[in-house]
């Protein structure tokens, strides 16, 4: 699944030692969120936000919109998509190979995304065999939770924010349970953040923690 929709690249504001990779949700585009998020970042840090191919979703009747892959249904226990999801990791992790090779340390990006952008930086994070700063997954859940945690790759220490609104009408607030839940089990640095009566977005209070985890694990001195 190789891009070629042109993501949204915001440079860093001083000397660029850090990535920030940040995937949109179901139907939205890389310029959602990429304001938003260069508004959160450090100023050493690039921001990269891609926006999904427009492919058939099920989930909406066949119709075609921006997704990272496809969805069969909301239902925690329905049948996934893996070949796309599959697919859709590889092509995260080749844009996280592209960034080591123009000199950052894989421990210096960090992956992020809300919804069904959120589920694929969490599987990416997860499958991805060196060591990541972190994963911002908001409002979101794990894929492929099934083959977990023997599909994991990486360091069993990477940092991992999980956030959920528990009003969200779109995404449950017990599948960002249930995935927390699981993810603990297998992941030393896991952390789930519930916010009171927020539904399926962000708020002010989200994106404080944010900055504050990305200030944690990506300090300005390398």
């Amino acid at each position: 699944m190789s891009s070629t929709v042109a993501p949204v690249i915001i440079q860093a504001a001083a000397k660029h030692t850090a990535t920030l990779i940040f995937f949109h949700g179901l139907g939205d585009t890389g310029h959602g969120w990429a304001s938003t998020i260069a508004a959160i970042r450090t100023p050493n840090m690039k921001v990269i936000c891609p926006t999904a191919h427009a492919i058939p979703v099920s989930l909406n009747a066949g119709f075609r919109m921006p997704s990272w892959f496809d969805l069969k249904t909301l239902d925690i226990s329905g049948p996934e998509d893996e070949d796309g999801i599959k697919a859709a990791a590889k092509m995260v992790h080749e844009m996280i190979t592209k960034e080591v090779g123009e000199g950052i340390p894989s421990n210096r990006i960090m992956l992020g995304g809300f919804s069904q952008g959120g589920a694929l930086a969490l599987y990416s994070a997860l499958t991805y065999a060196e060591p990541l700063a972190g994963v911002m997954a908001l409002s979101c859940w794990l894929p492929l939770y099934k083959t977990f945690p023997q599909s994991r790759k990486c360091p069993d220490t990477t940092p991992i924010y999980q956030s959920h609104g528990d009003c969200d009408p779109v995404l449950p607030y017990k599948f960002g349970q249930l995935s927390s839940t699981l993810l603990k089990s297998f992941m030393k640095n896991s952390e789930f953040v519930t916010y009171r009566g927020l539904s399926h977005s962000s708020s002010e209070e989200e994106l404080a923690d944010m900055k504050k985890f990305i200030e944690k694990h990506v300090p300005l001195t390398q």
